[in-house]
């Protein structure tokens, strides 16, 4: 067994003792009493306030790597008052109410978020990849009393006016966010656990169920970020020391955008740099060079393209000195690849797992725990509780497989008017059922399989039943099942296996056209395989995907 680094046991001891930043105590949540921050914010409007002592300090720039934007905590806090004055009095938001947001990475979908939790409303992380008729099913889903959008995506809806008063970030947002310069801050009443935000995630059902997250389960979050980045700075000092500037590529509609990221530097007085557009790896490297860029919460997939871009060795990169990510397996030859393109993370490159479900934070495995136990996903964190439990629900020893359980502050409310979803995954004394199987050992998590059908595609979750509900409703198809293959970027791709109504038969273009009109891009298979035969199944009718991945290798019709 690997015990925990002498100096990075010392540093956490001190962060979490008596008299610590992190100390912890025992408090009721929802009813259930467990471990939680003792200095915490009662709700995020809290850090809302306290940004404004971080004045003219640069906040948010938004660049494509020509065209910049730049907003300063200033600006950012003034800019939040008039909207939020603008959604009171012109659309009567008010607690609990819902404000929806679907745009894609900008200044105006995080303005629109502060304003809207500000309020004691909740905020609506509408997914910016999402189809139109995914659109309509979240807005009917949640039912906001406003919805903010950019032109792109509102124009999915096919020129369908929503059912809903809609602010369109080109024409409508300069004016709402200067029409009241001299506003305040409605003093409303929010408590802890009140519902902060909705994100939409994916459910074996095929369609997205809204996870709700509390103002608690935000600050939880960003609390967790703030040990993990204090315990490794203290344990490893970067040689170069600049003033914190996180780069950011993920999206808004996820926690690591949105939480980890834009919520986060608020609350740290942090200046964020926000990459638009297609990634590309060498606006990224400039970016980081010019901007000192000192962190960066990156997924597999961009890490890859990072790493293995020919202008990595260009670039001024001797500012960054954190790295972490998750979101999909992060293999040990790309650890080593990541070290070795920046030099500055060799002592603090972290591997993280968590879900949505739980505000996105589990376990983290960072420096050289990482580099000792390349394939763990880490120590549980501070407040966070994980038992693996068998078939029967009793908790398994270490070294056994079985379901992954999470208790803690950082467990989602519900999920958004679905109470049978609800009941399925939070079970007796708020134990939230992940879904994952994994095993404990040495103190440490590994992950065995997630969900198991379940297809990570760089960083994107995908569940294989909402395809092949759709590949099904083609008068072609017979059936179909959907499953992942490995890739090396993107970790996996999806791969159909269709087999033709009686007959008939199937044209690939088409079939893939017709999913296009459904799903979101990263949904539509890129790998095809036709089969005369009708696919393998069990004595009760499910499909055995165990056996169609045996000859994963065999004949497919590649995008």
């Amino acid at each position: 067994m690997f015990e925990v680094p002498e100096a990075l046991a010392r540093a956490e001891a001190e962060l979490l003792g008596p008299g610590g930043i992190f100390e912890t105590e025992e408090a009721d949540v929802l009813g259930h009493r467990m471990r939680v921050f003792k200095q915490r914010p009662r709700s995020l409007r809290d850090w809302l306030l306290a940004s404004a002592a971080f004045g003219d300090l640069e906040h948010l720039v938004f660049t494509d790597g020509t065209r910049e934007r730049r907003i300063t905590f200033a600006e950012h806090a003034r800019l939040v008052r008039s909207v939020a004055q603008v959604l009171r009095q012109q659309y009567g938001v008010g607690p609990g109410d819902r404000v929806a947001i679907l745009a894609a990475n900008c200044p105006e979908w995080i303005v629109t978020f502060w304003a809207t939790v500000s309020l004691g409303a909740v905020a609506v992380g509408l997914n910016g990849w999402w189809t139109g008729s995914e659109i309509r099913y979240g807005l009917g889903d949640s039912a906001p009393k406003v919805l903010v959008g950019d032109r792109k995506r509102l124009a999915r809806l096919g020129g369908v006016i929503p059912d809903v008063p809609t602010i369109v970030i080109e024409d409508d947002y300069d004016r709402i966010s200067s029409q009241y310069p001299d506003a305040s801050l409605a003093d409303v009443a929010i408590d802890e656990d009140d519902a902060a935000i909705i994100f939409y995630t994916s459910g074996t059902t095929g369609r997205p169920k809204g996870a709700v997250h509390s103002h608690r389960n935000v600050a939880t979050i960003v609390q967790l970020s703030f040990f993990n980045s204090l315990r490794m700075r203290t344990v490893s000092p970067p040689k170069d020391p600049r003033p914190p500037c996180v780069m950011v590529t993920s999206p808004l509609f996820h926690v690591s955008g949105l939480h980890a990221a834009a919520v986060s530097c608020l609350a740290g007085g942090v200046k964020s740099v926000w990459l638009t557009g297609r990634f590309d790896p060498e606006v990224a490297l400039r970016v980081i060079e010019k901007e000192g860029v000192t962190s960066w919460g990156y997924i597999a997939t961009l890490l890859h393209r990072m790493v293995h871009h020919p202008a990595a060795t260009r670039h001024d990169l001797s500012s960054l000195s954190q790295l972490g990510g998750g979101g999909s397996a992060v293999p040990p030859a790309l650890q080593k690849r990541a070290r070795e393109a920046f030099p500055g993370v060799s002592k603090t490159l972290g591997v993280g797992y968590g879900l949505t479900e739980c505000t996105a934070l589990v376990s983290i495995n960072t420096g050289e725990e990482l580099q000792k136990f390349p394939d763990s996903v880490g120590r549980v964190m501070p407040t966070v509780e994980v038992e693996i439990r068998g078939a029967d629900g009793a908790p398994l020893p270490d070294g056994q497989e079985g379901e992954i359980h999470v208790r803690g502050p950082n467990v989602m409310l519900e999920y958004w008017r679905n109470p049978r979803a609800t009941a399925e995954a939070i079970v007796a004394g708020r134990w939230l059922r992940t879904g994952d199987i994994g095993r404990r050992q040495g103190g440490r998590l590994y992950i065995a399989s997630r969900h198991r059908d379940l297809i990570l595609r760089g960083g994107e979750n995908i569940y294989p039943v909402e395809i092949e509900q759709r590949l099904e409703l083609h008068p072609d198809v017979a059936e179909a099942a959907v499953l992942g293959v490995d890739h090396e970027e993107l970790g996996q791709e999806v791969k159909a296996i269709v087999v033709p109504a009686s007959g008939r038969t199937v044209d690939i273009t088409a079939l893939r056209g017709w999913a296009s009109e459904a799903l979101a891009y990263f949904k539509v298979p890129t790998h095809w395989e036709v089969r005369s035969a009708p696919l393998p199944r069990n004595a009760v009718g499910k499909v055995l995907k165990h056996v169609l991945r045996e000859s994963a290798a065999s004949t497919f019709v590649e995008e």
